[in-house]
């Protein structure tokens, strides 16, 4: 689990940096910058994750693994604008210290949860196992 927080977090400093060198210097727009901080954080969480904890899982590199183990990674993001949504709009609770605990904290930790289980179950598992990463 220690192998891939370590890619999270690197991951997540790619997405960070890059969206705010995009929406700052670079003058992006907020949907081209996210879209493309997203893509390169991905990449860098797959990298980190299929050359680090899940280096051992025999698994198809490829498109198709690179495809799943993002979609997992949007799902994991729409679960954290899930919950800043039922906060901020269904709940009312709109002050900014709010919609970050909802948001960074509560969703973060239940769309961590998510994608560990997707990235070893979906993305780098071992065939011929029972269908999943026994690592």
């Amino acid at each position: 689990m220690a192998g891939f927080a370590a890619a999270g977090l690197l991951a997540y400093a790619v997405d960070l940096a890059l969206f705010t060198f995009l929406r700052g210097p670079a003058g992006a727009d907020p949907l081209t910058a996210k879209a493309l901080s997203f893509m390169a954080g991905c990449t860098v969480a797959y990298a980190g994750n299929a050359l680090g904890p899940y280096r051992t899982a025999r698994t198809r590199a490829g498109v198709r693994t690179f495809a799943v183990f993002c979609a997992v990674n949007l799902a994991g993001a729409a679960v954290q604008l899930l919950c800043l949504a039922v906060s901020h709009y269904g709940l009312g609770l709109t002050s900014q210290r709010a919609d970050t605990v909802s948001g960074a904290v509560i969703g973060m930790a239940l769309a961590t949860m998510l994608r560990f289980w997707g990235t070893r179950t979906l993305v780098f598992h071992n065939r011929g196992r029972g269908g999943s990463w026994t690592g």
